[in-house]
């Protein structure tokens, strides 16, 4: 455990420069007195780390000093090269630039190392989008890398919906790209207010001379996380009460998805007389919870509510008309 803290206090002088003990406790999630214990440590080992004292001091590397990445365990190693996902690298347009980052990596690890990290390329493969569901166009996409990696503020025409919505016009500050099931979205600052854009509505945009302060307290992830979690509070939705039979649950989980049909199948009681099971849903609305119920077929029932039910024999009324 002390070992793998070491190499984590050179690897982030090696990345960040000047950095305080308090800092450094923080990171590592240990005491000040536990970091100034292992910095001497590290000195007395030979790596050359000096301490300048002041408000603006702090523990850093001579200059020019770097490590080879012999720290790495073999688990880090083959992580390191399965969290290389090259198609979203290369519609950045940094798909090379991820291949020469992994060979460089490859040349700095060990031998046992770097069989292990070439073996994972051969066994697993990230692809994210879900079956017969093709990644998004975004044209634009590399400009928008560029604006977000340079702090430029970008000007764009924006289509607030798909097919015929309205279009915006906006002046923004690119903070960050978010990849989710296939589909990219570019958060910015649109006066002082955060917003996030579907890449693919962007019609088309240009990268303004003006640069922008990105905000000390932003954080990419803290922010998409909030901003799901209030997306998926603000969907409308109901309870539904379900008939289903037990050896077709699994079917559940493809018409409804997995933590739906989960949170239902736990909270069931004991099967009915016939051997089935009733279960409360909640779903989305009933336009959309149709056609997901049909997918089950005669394996489910509708017990309620009444619209619902009457919208399934409905269809399967007009079906059994037509085929009959």
């Amino acid at each position: 455990m002390r070992a793998s803290r070491l190499i984590s206090i050179l690897l982030l002088l090696q990345t960040r420069g000047r950095i305080t003990a308090q800092e450094l406790a923080g990171e590592l999630e240990v005491s000040v007195r536990t970091v100034y214990r292992d910095v001497e440590e590290l000195s007395a080992s030979g790596i050359p780390i000096y301490a300048e004292r002041g408000s603006h001091g702090g523990f850093q590397l001579v200059e020019g000093y770097r490590t080879r990445l012999t720290g790495l365990t073999p688990e880090e190693a083959e992580a390191l090269f399965l969290s290389g996902y090259p198609g979203p690298a290369a519609q950045l347009g940094l798909g090379t630039v991820l291949a020469a980052a992994q060979l460089k990596v490859l040349a700095a690890l060990p031998p046992e190392l770097r069989s292990r990290a070439s073996r994972i390329r051969q066994r697993f493969h990230l692809d994210a989008p879900g079956w017969f569901q093709e990644s998004e166009s975004a044209a634009h996409l590399q400009p928008i890398a560029e604006a977000v990696w340079s702090d430029r503020r970008l000007h764009m025409h924006y289509r607030r919906v798909a097919d015929d919505g309205e279009v915006v016009e906006r002046v923004v500050d690119p903070l960050g790209l978010v990849l989710k099931g296939g589909i990219w979205y570019l958060v910015a600052r649109a006066d002082t207010t955060l917003r996030t854009y579907r890449v693919s509505r962007i019609l088309d945009l240009d990268l303004l001379d003006g640069r922008f302060l990105r905000p000390d307290d932003f954080e990419l992830a803290d922010y998409w996380q909030r901003s799901v979690a209030a997306y998926e509070e603000s969907m409308p939705s109901f309870e539904a009460v379900l008939r289903v039979r037990p050896e077709r649950l699994w079917r559940l989980e493809e018409a409804l998805g997995v933590e739906t049909a989960k949170a239902a199948i736990a909270a069931a009681g004991d099967a009915d007389e016939s051997g089935w099971l009733t279960l409360r849903l909640t779903l989305e609305d009933v336009a959309h919870a149709e056609p997901k119920i049909l997918m089950l077929g005669a394996d489910a029932e509708v017990v309620e509510p009444a619209e619902l039910r009457h919208r399934i024999a409905a269809v399967a009324g007009e079906m059994a008309a037509r085929y009959g």
